[in-house]
């Protein structure tokens, strides 16, 4: 019997330009999460991360437009969901999300206690305001926030203070899955470690029971995820775990992705850091084969030549049309 929690299949979502172009931003992204699992989505700005993030919610909102493949969550694919369905059983209910740049997603004319509000009065309308404000209390102190945070107003907290609020707020429910995008941006390393103490907690206490951690710092997902997705141009090009993608990555773009960053657990001894060449390529018109291929060191003629589908080696999926001993060999070649 299959333990997971989130099953997406062939997702492809784009957006509509003025010109009635699609734009497809995520493009056949096919993955699995077991529950009690974390799962890291990592890859650069522009890459398909938050749109992914966006379609997992059903937050379809033009420019954003469905287009094929099927989200299944708790045995249930709500892409079959009507918009009220969707926004009454599923919303905040079996997933949840926070919010990129969440520090400003609170309406800072409003207290605290009126976000949660707001939310009991959609989703438990059978409690009234005192058990609203005790319920909501009793979440705050056990995620080590004290109650007195439900009369601030945004403005008065500190950054960190508004992200684990947002994380309160978002998880109040008690959602199956939570994605979490980008929810370490912007902070200090001290906030940074009480925003993922927090997260980790929510898992160890039962609140959530699923995690998908969004982020461009691969090095923090070693630490907060099982398993890590990267993705390129709107397509994932390797999953594996976290040891393996960090490292003993398969993919040319994991690799260079992994050569351009500082992992403090290898140090920068012999550790040179280096730029990928060049840009990702206009999702308006992507190129045939390989999309990665003007930027790839390792790039053959065959890489430009249809469409490149997903590979298995072991328990790893990548994207890829050369095999793994061999990439292994040319990086091997290369650090010489």
């Amino acid at each position: 019997m299959s333990t997971n929690i989130l099953e997406v299949h062939g997702l492809k979502t784009y957006y509509r330009t003025r010109l009635k172009e699609h734009v497809y931003a995520v493009d056949g992204v096919s993955f699995s999460l077991e529950k009690g699992k974390t799962l890291g989505i990592a890859g650069e700005s522009g890459c398909g991360k938050s749109t992914l993030a966006l379609s997992l919610m059903g937050f379809y909102f033009p420019p954003l437009h469905f287009g094929s493949g099927s989200i299944v969550i708790n045995g249930t694919d709500i892409m079959k969901l009507g918009k009220e369905q969707l926004r009454a059983q599923v919303s905040g209910r079996e997933i949840s999300y926070i919010p990129q740049a969440a520090m400003n997603a609170l309406n800072p004319t409003l207290k605290i206690i009126h976000f949660i509000e707001d939310i009991m009065k959609e989703h438990r309308p059978e409690l009234n305001k005192k058990q609203v404000w005790d319920m909501a209390a009793e979440r705050f102190e056990t995620l080590n926030l004290s109650p007195k945070v439900l009369h601030s107003y945004p403005n008065e907290l500190s950054g960190g203070m508004k992200q684990r609020t947002v994380i309160a707020i978002s998880t109040i429910l008690n959602p199956k899955v939570l994605i979490a995008d980008e929810p370490t941006s912007a902070l200090d390393v001290t906030s940074q470690k009480a925003v993922i103490k927090l997260l980790k907690s929510l898992l160890d206490r039962g609140f959530i029971q699923s995690l998908v951690f969004i982020t461009h710092e691969l090095p923090l997902l070693y630490h907060v995820t099982d398993d890590i997705i990267v993705m390129y141009a709107g397509e994932i090009v390797e999953r594996g775990t976290a040891e393996q993608m960090i490292f003993d990555p398969i993919h040319p773009y994991t690799k260079k992705l992994m050569g351009s960053i500082i992992v403090p657990e290898e140090g920068m001894k012999g550790h040179k850091l280096a730029a990928i060449p060049g840009t990702p390529p206009n999702l308006k018109n992507v190129p045939e084969g390989c999309r990665f291929a003007d930027r790839c060191s390792y790039v053959q003629e065959t890489c430009r030549k249809g469409k490149i589908e997903s590979q298995t080696a072991g328990d790893r999926i990548y994207r890829c049309i050369v095999e793994p001993e061999v990439l292994k060999e040319w990086y091997a070649n290369e650090a010489e």
